[in-house]
């Protein structure tokens, strides 16, 4: 797991900057209600997501929260008084106050699946009846691209997919959410080129493969081989889930 409070100052720039935070803002709106008031987006980040969320529709009062200062503290800039410090498995919000509530690449980060329950059960708690809920789903399978770079990344270690679409879908239903749509969005800068993957490897980003393990030192230096160092592959395309509270 990275540490999100080091990680806060270049976060942005390693993951698409705005204009993956565009495509992320326009799908996740386009499954919200235009009738919403209310949204809280769980796990904001910096808050170059939740910024656009509340530009692209003037009336939604928008609400983030993040369990990390230094990630609460760039999404503040962006959207001064209204970021909260907050844990998702323990929401700091009363039940039924919001009309929407999203959360943009969290559940792949939840290594425990009772804390990813968690957070579903707490973005039902908080969304009012006929409310909707709006989760990316699928994350690591949407990098792999079938490039050069996946292929040699094919033999690591993986754990089970916290985010696994069929897994959310359980949480959610459990919590009484039904099915409302789903979109799609390309991530804008995200693809993978052999050197920023070799170091990635290096420094832990594959959760399974330590800094220091021989199998990581492996797959660096044939990544290391691969021809084109700097060109990105193919970018991933992430997909979303939404679900409605029942009124």
């Amino acid at each position: 797991m990275l540490d999100y409070d080091k990680e806060a100052d270049a976060y942005d720039a390693t993951r698409g900057g705005e204009p993956r935070a565009a495509a992320a803002a326009d799908a996740v709106l386009g499954l919200v209600p235009p009738d919403a008031r209310r949204l809280l987006d769980v796990a904001c980040g910096t808050g170059i997501v939740t910024r656009r969320f509340a530009t692209a529709r003037p009336a939604l009062r928008v609400t983030g929260a993040d369990l990390t200062y230094g990630m609460a503290r760039m999404a503040a800039v962006r959207l001064p008084g209204a970021i909260v410090l907050g844990d998702s498995r323990r929401l700091p919000f009363p039940d039924g106050v919001f009309d929407a509530v999203t959360s943009v690449w969290l559940l792949h980060l939840v290594h425990d699946p009772d804390d990813a329950r968690s957070i579903v059960a707490e973005c039902a708690r908080v969304l009012r009846p006929g409310g909707v809920y709006v989760t990316t789903v699928d994350k690591a399978a949407a990098h792999d691209v079938g490039s050069d770079v996946d292929a040699v990344l094919a033999p690591r270690p993986r754990r089970a997919a916290p985010d696994a679409a069929r897994r959310v879908e359980s949480y959610a239903a459990a919590q009484g959410l039904v099915a409302a749509g789903r979109a799609r969005f390309t991530g804008l800068g995200q693809g993978r080129s052999p050197r920023r993957t070799a170091a990635d490897l290096r420094r832990g980003w594959f959760t399974m493969l330590p800094p220091g393990d021989p199998r990581t030192e492996e797959l660096a230096v044939r990544m290391e081989a691969l021809p084109d160092q700097d060109r990105p592959r193919a970018d991933p395309v992430f997909s979303l889930r939404a679900f409605r509270k029942p009124a």
